[in-house]
């Protein structure tokens, strides 16, 4: 049976069709078999999903032809990169009969064939520096291979975790970490600050955790008679806010000028920060009993919402190895670790990145990424314009620590999701019929066609 394509007037576009059941509504859809693959509405509930591949043993679709990546160049076989787009047009879900006359028309862009959660694994960090974009071998890139060298001496593991750090700190940002306890969040803030010879602060957050117990306060002096200043833990350079959310939102308000501006406002008299300064903040995705909901304004804040992880088994046993001889990590820290750079060099580096070069293309693309999570039917509030500076910012640190003085749209497409996924806010009812934010960010960035630079 044949199709037609709605809207077109034309003649069927296929042999042979694909039916499949509206993942909200549960209406059967049919379609050609040349959607296949491909973003489609449903006429009924409006919900945007991708038609599923043509299943086994069903009548024959068209050969497609080799994959190619964004730059119109057929991938090796054993190249790592990310599912890539094809480039074809959309094709709606429904025929003539069944669609309203005032149904919106399906998204314009291209999309990938659909993968499993399990497959998207080249939306995250961990694929960034083996995207098949290697180059030169500069000062930012043999820094960055010594830092993340030293780190593995004692802290094993959590690449993703590892690497959305040290972008966000060379990248002036700041990283939220969402994970259960006992991955070793502390001992990995500390080896990074014995590492690139910055300082280290905790804050443990509890519901009667006060402002001042985070930015300071003055105290009277008996002897002078006077009041003087007293630095509470922030003045530190890199910050570990441990269960940040079981502070309520006035505690959470103090470090909204620390986190944008890099200094703290008491009486009036601004005391400015050292750089560089990176707050690192941890919340338990498992508890809920005593917890308060980060806000907006402070998630927004977050360069990065990295997602740590249990480790690998060969991950696990080295850890048992390492850690399981009840040797002080004081002791470990001072002598199995070295120093390989200071605060200064790591500004420079910072102010370095500010110079690799973002094709125009490119900026548009990440404008049209940032603008699409506000329109998105399953998003009830999209991304600020904050988001698409954290893309631009990350996108040139990833490309210095490839050696590059330009920026890819692999750099772009490796953090949306750390970027994008504490930024929007699911509707309600994409709430109850259990949507995942980063299956529908996934969704969302294959539907924006990759410029070709």
């Amino acid at each position: 049976m044949s199709t037609t394509p709605f809207g077109s007037g034309s003649s069927p576009a296929a042999s042979g069709t694909v039916e499949f059941p509206c993942s909200s509504c549960g209406r059967m859809l049919k379609v050609p078999a040349n959607a296949a693959g491909r973003q489609a509405k449903c006429p009924q509930c409006a919900t945007v999903q991708l038609v599923p591949m043509q299943p086994e043993g069903s009548e024959s679709v068209p050969p497609v032809a080799a994959p190619v990546d964004s730059y119109g160049t057929t991938p090796p076989a054993t190249s790592s990169a990310p599912p890539q787009l094809q480039q074809s047009p959309l094709v709606p879900s429904d025929p003539p009969s069944a669609a309203p006359a005032d149904a919106p028309a399906a998204s314009p862009f291209p999309v990938a064939a659909p993968v499993k959660p399990s497959q998207t694994a080249g939306f995250s960090l961990r694929e960034s520096l083996t995207g098949g974009h290697e180059g030169r071998d500069t000062a930012t890139k043999q820094l960055f291979d010594k830092v993340t060298d030293e780190i593995a001496k004692i802290y094993v593991g959590q690449d993703e975790l590892v690497l959305g750090a040290l972008v966000a700190l060379f990248s002036s940002g700041h990283v939220l970490i969402e994970s259960v306890p006992g991955l070793g969040k502390t001992l990995f803030v500390r080896t990074l600050g014995k590492v690139l010879g910055c300082n280290f602060s905790r804050i443990q957050f509890t519901a009667d955790l006060m402002p001042s117990d985070i930015t300071g306060a003055p105290i009277f002096d008996m002897k002078t008679q006077e009041f003087r200043f007293r630095p509470g833990p922030v003045f530190t350079q890199f910050l570990l806010a441990d269960e940040i959310n079981r502070s309520p939102a006035k505690t959470h308000a103090a470090l909204l000028e620390i986190m944008q501006e890099f200094r703290v406002t008491i009486d009036g008299t601004s005391h400015a920060l050292e750089r560089p300064f990176l707050v690192l903040a941890t919340q338990n995705p498992i508890e809920s009993e005593g917890t308060y909901n980060l806000p907006e304004a402070q998630l927004d804040r977050f360069m990065f919402k990295l997602l740590a992880d249990y480790p690998q088994e060969g991950e696990e046993a080295e850890i048992l190895k390492l850690h399981s001889q009840q040797v002080d990590i004081n002791q470990r820290l001072a002598e199995e670790l070295s120093t390989v750079t200071g605060p200064d060099e790591i500004m420079q580096i910072t102010r370095e990145t500010s110079a690799v070069r973002v094709d125009d293309k490119l900026v548009d693309y990440i404008n049209k990424v940032v603008r699409l999570t506000r329109q998105w039917p399953q998003f009830h509030m999209g991304a600020s314009p904050r988001a698409g500076l954290a893309l631009m910012q990350g996108g040139r640190t990833l490309a210095a620590f490839n050696g590059r003085d330009y920026a890819v749209p692999d750099d772009i497409v490796q953090i949306v999701l750390p970027a994008l996924r504490h930024r929007v806010i699911l509707t309600a009812e994409a709430e109850v019929e259990g949507h995942d934010v980063d299956d529908l960010l996934t969704e969302l960035v294959r539907s924006v066609e990759v410029p070709r630079l």
